[in-house]
């Protein structure tokens, strides 16, 4: 046994892990490509890593789950796929994803992104000589689940998926700017596989437009610069990032220098010149399959599992889409590039398509009203794309309107928002025991919630919303959205006296007269088991 841990001991801790707070950002030339990178995250102690053999079947995402929230994980052994290594939790802990780009706290992230997004840094292309991406280059043999590794993320799935890649637009096809984001797989026709796309996203438009045409030429990157990745998880913020607009020119300004492409060998479209793999091919609209054998067995949509989805619930195989796969490109396979798999409605991909968003939404308030709108976040239990809350600093009594303005047009420009809530400047929007607080004691039942879209445009992956199909397949066709439940939860301007909250004196009065600072520190880790007390101790209230 204790050989067993001694040998182990040697196959992981690479480096000492250390605390990802307070540190210096990660210089630009750690963030041009994902290599890069995680050679810093192991110079800064900010990663597990393991040779430890890893199974894309359950145990990626299985070791994943046991560390959701943590430190990035790498897997240097995949069992069956020699020329690879696999990187999941890059983006679970916000803390090193803040460092990643140089924001202070979490509203410095949301103010300073929702500037890149409006101030982008138009990206370069690059010879295919320069483009790490084409230092293989392969046509013949297609077999997509042979190059990438696709993963099962639970044992209630019957079959694998590949949700690591992006699917990059640019040009012509994107009405002159350029898109990325993200599209669940299944190549189960070895380089032809399902590619399912959302009702009203990006992706969707263009198969909306090119329907009736010849196929689409498009990329599928994978393990791309992690400012393209956080650009891929934007979605449903089309207002702020409309058609047309520049999304890897916003992942270019979110890291400070322009994203580089390059162009495809064997179809007319561009990939991100310093990712890891791209998958070359074209998007047939026309060509719809089943995700999974037993859907397809069933001929039946939306009922049969197919992965976990972002709600929180199992997804279910649709039909969906055709991808042609005509190369695969990747950097040298002696060099064993990354992919970047991770389990779905875990931190990883929450904080993934939740950033982008929580910056869009403060730059639609910003619009509407300048200087209201003070901060935003997307908890993690109101899920990727069904939740937000807004903060708001009033300074007039017209602010009053102009907040249910902000929470009308969060509904109306997000499709599927299911709960959106304001709050005064004086709640702590990342504590959900404030949030409860405040729902608590300053909403009138009768006159602050509302639902402001009955009958919209909704997300079918909502278990609630499926069921107004009735005995109907559960389809984006079949299902018809409730409406929403926007909640003003601020006081009304001139009442603030009313609502005044306490503050206890903790700015004048120092524990350290009384305690050492071993009774101080273990006291402080004791209301750990009490959060909000934690969260009331940093402002007294």
């Amino acid at each position: 046994m204790a050989t067993a841990q001694a040998d182990l001991r040697r196959k992981t801790g690479k480096s000492e892990l250390r605390d990802p707070r307070g540190g210096e950002r990660t210089p630009k030339d750690a963030l041009r490509s994902l290599p890069a990178t995680i050679a810093w995250l192991q110079r800064e102690g900010l990663l597990m890593e393991t040779d430890v053999p890893v199974s894309g079947d359950l145990e990626l995402t299985g070791v994943q789950k046991h560390f959701d929230g943590s430190y990035p994980i790498l897997f240097n052994n995949v069992k069956g796929y020699p020329h690879l290594r696999a990187i999941t939790n890059l983006f679970a802990n916000m803390d090193i994803v803040d460092r990643f780009f140089g924001y202070e706290n979490a509203t410095d992230r949301t103010r300073k992104l929702s500037h890149a997004l409006t101030h982008p840094i138009p990206s370069e292309v690059v010879s295919q000589d320069e483009a790490a991406c084409q230092q293989d280059v392969i046509t013949d043999d297609l077999e997509v689940n042979k190059y990438i590794l696709p993963i099962r993320h639970t044992h209630l799935e019957s079959e694998i998926t590949i949700g690591s890649g992006n699917s990059v637009v640019v040009g012509e096809r994107f009405w002159g700017g350029s898109h990325i984001g993200y599209n669940r797989m299944n190549f189960r026709w070895g380089n032809v596989g399902t590619f399912q796309i959302s009702p009203g996203s990006h992706m969707w438009q263009v198969m909306t437009k090119y329907y009736k045409d010849d196929p689409v030429p498009l990329t599928i990157c994978f393990g791309l610069p992690v400012a393209a990745t956080l650009l891929a998880g934007g979605g449903f913020d089309y207002v702020v990032l409309p058609r047309g607009g520049d999304e890897l020119g916003a992942a270019g300004a979110v890291q400070g220098f322009p994203m580089r492409l390059v162009k495809a060998r064997t179809v007319d479209a561009y990939a991100v010149a310093d990712c890891e793999i791209v998958l070359e091919g074209f998007l047939r609209p026309r060509d719809k399959r089943y995700e999974t054998k037993e859907a397809e067995e069933h001929d039946t949509q939306g009922r049969y599992h197919f992965h976990p989805e972002w709600a929180g619930y199992m997804g279910k195989a649709y039909k969906a889409p055709t991808f042609e796969v005509t190369a695969i490109t990747m950097r040298s396979k002696s060099e064993r590039p990354f992919i970047y798999p991770m389990g779905v409605h875990m931190y990883d991909c929450n904080n993934i398509d939740t950033t982008v968003r929580e910056a869009a939404f403060f730059e639609l308030c910003e619009r509407i009203q300048p200087g209201l709108i003070h901060d935003v976040n997307i908890p993690f239990p109101m899920t990727d794309w069904a939740g937000a809350i807004l903060q708001v600093k009033k300074r007039l009594k017209t602010d009053d309107g102009f907040v249910r303005n902000f929470l009308a047009a969060a509904f109306s420009c997000s499709s599927g928002l299911r709960l959106c809530i304001a709050v005064d400047h004086d709640v702590d929007i990342y504590s959900m025991d404030d949030i409860i607080w405040s729902l608590t004691t300053r909403v009138n039942p009768r006159d602050d919630v509302w639902s402001p879209v009955p009958g919209g445009a909704g997300q079918t992956f909502i278990p609630s919303e499926r069921l107004t199909a009735g005995n109907a397949q559960w389809t984006a066709m079949n299902t018809r959205f409730e409406g929403g439940m926007a909640i003003d939860a601020t006081v009304p301007y001139g009442f603030e006296n009313d609502f005044m909250r306490p503050v206890y004196p903790i700015d004048r009065v120092d524990p350290a007269r009384w305690f050492d600072s071993e009774q101080i520190a273990k006291g402080k880790q004791a209301m750990k088991t009490s959060s909000w007390a934690e969260v009331l101790s940093r402002t007294g209230r």
